[in-house]
């Protein structure tokens, strides 16, 4: 099966939902929403590293600006802002 596929599919299979997340280069991590300060669940990509990028809180919907940086090991981590910081 195709990532695309999976991808596809995962709107409607849990299970295929859970193949994406255990995908090759992304690692799950949990972070505090700003607003909210409810903990989600994200999915960090090693080729954001370095970048500034917005995503949705899962809970109340609002901008998240995530800053990503490679710990050593090659651990992700997420710095996470409200767009008002």
């Amino acid at each position: 099966m195709s990532v695309l596929q999976s991808q596809l599919m995962c709107q409607h299979c849990r299970r295929q939902a859970d193949f994406l997340v255990t995908a090759p280069g992304l690692q799950e991590s949990s972070v505090y929403c700003p607003y909210c300060g409810e903990s989600i669940s994200v999915l960090l990509n090693p080729e954001d590293v370095g970048l500034d990028y917005i995503e949705d809180c899962q809970v109340c919907c609002r901008p998240i600006e995530f800053h990503l940086r490679e710990q050593a090991g090659g651990w992700l981590e997420a710095e996470v802002r409200s767009d008002v910081e």
